[in-house]
């Protein structure tokens, strides 16, 4: 369980609604935070805010997240209030009656609000590994990353970024909403994840490929099958590709072999104008990166760990260590930008 700092109303506000709305686990919500608040004369009402941030956010509304999270997460809140010498709260019933009578799916939404307002909905599995594949959920690496691009926009507006390994696309959909691209290239090798892939960007008002976007200031977006092992030397320069993201890959040594020599067909075909590359990853274990770097090394891409960034814009545990390096495609010592 994530620890608390007794956060004030507002604050615990956000922290719900950021985290309901992403589907988080339930024990990282700020819940003796709550059982604080809800001693006071104004409980009532903040839980019935709590309830307007969450099942009736409308964005939840539009896109509803898993039945079963939303039942627990509501049966959850109702034993907090039911623990306080109060009235109780019909709406707090109602909104779980509502949510009993709700079929199950085997696809759920997440969604992660913006500074802007707006917000990056997905649809992804309800299991967390399926179809042989991780690439069908959102990892702490990717919102990480989504976080520094976002506090980092000139890194990629009017550019054209190639992200590898897309996986859900919460980056690149982050990156296409906040940042303003010029075009953005979504990849990754399974059918399904693919499937999911461009559901996602429609999801998020994307027109995909050959489609002209109705919003001038809106990137070309493209969702493109790149198999690491497979691709040439001339597709990867068929992109254009002025900046290159990728988020948690590294998650076994064949993986990771596969993404260097990719790196690395990008910096021979493409020596007048390399692009910038940023790849964020979490350390599971001493070896995560080690190998990675090893690698990096041996191919000639210099490389620098970025320092942490300030924003937290959305939610995930604070006790991972994620970083983001910076690689040098060009044969240059200097990553400074």
């Amino acid at each position: 369980m994530a620890p608390e700092n007794h956060e004030g109303p507002t604050s615990l506000l956000q922290s719900f609604e950021r985290r309901f709305l992403a589907a988080r686990a339930l024990p990282t919500f700020p819940w003796q935070s709550l059982e604080e608040k809800l001693r006071e004369p104004s409980g009532s009402e903040l839980l019935l805010a709590i309830l307007q941030k969450t099942v009736k956010h409308p964005v939840c509304v539009q896109h509803l997240p898993s039945v079963k999270y939303a039942r627990c997460f509501l049966s959850k809140l109702i034993k907090k209030h039911e623990a306080v010498p109060t009235e109780p709260l019909d709406a707090l019933y109602e909104a779980l009656a509502e949510v009993l009578m709700a079929k199950e799916s085997t696809q759920c939404h997440r969604s992660y609000l913006l500074p802007s307002g707006d917000s990056v909905t997905l649809s992804e599995s309800t299991a967390i590994v399926s179809h042989g594949t991780t690439g069908l959920v959102t990892w702490d690496a990717a919102l990480y990353l989504a976080e520094w691009a976002i506090e980092n926009p000139a890194t990629f507006t009017d550019r054209t970024v190639l992200e590898l390994g897309s996986g859900a696309g919460l980056t690149g959909l982050a990156i296409c909403k906040a940042c303003y691209p010029r075009a953005f290239i979504f990849s990754d090798c399974h059918d399904q994840v693919l499937e999911q892939l461009r559901g996602n960007v429609l999801l998020n008002g994307f027109p995909l490929e050959l489609h002209t976007p109705t919003d001038p200031s809106s990137p070309k977006v493209t969702v493109a099958e790149l198999d690491w092992d497979e691709v040439t030397a001339s597709q990867l320069s068929a992109f254009q590709a002025d900046v290159v993201i990728a988020a948690d890959v590294l998650y076994c040594g064949e993986v990771t072999l596969s993404l260097v020599r990719v790196l690395k067909m990008l910096s021979d075909c493409q020596r007048k104008n390399a692009p910038d590359v940023y790849v964020s990853y979490t350390i599971r274990s001493q070896d995560t990166g080690k190998l990675f770097i090893t690698e990096l090394d041996r191919a000639g891409i210099y490389w620098e760990e970025l320092p942490p960034h300030a924003s937290k814009l959305f939610p995930y545990e604070e006790y991972s260590a994620i970083v983001i390096l910076k690689l040098v495609l060009n044969g240059c010592h200097s990553v400074g930008k």
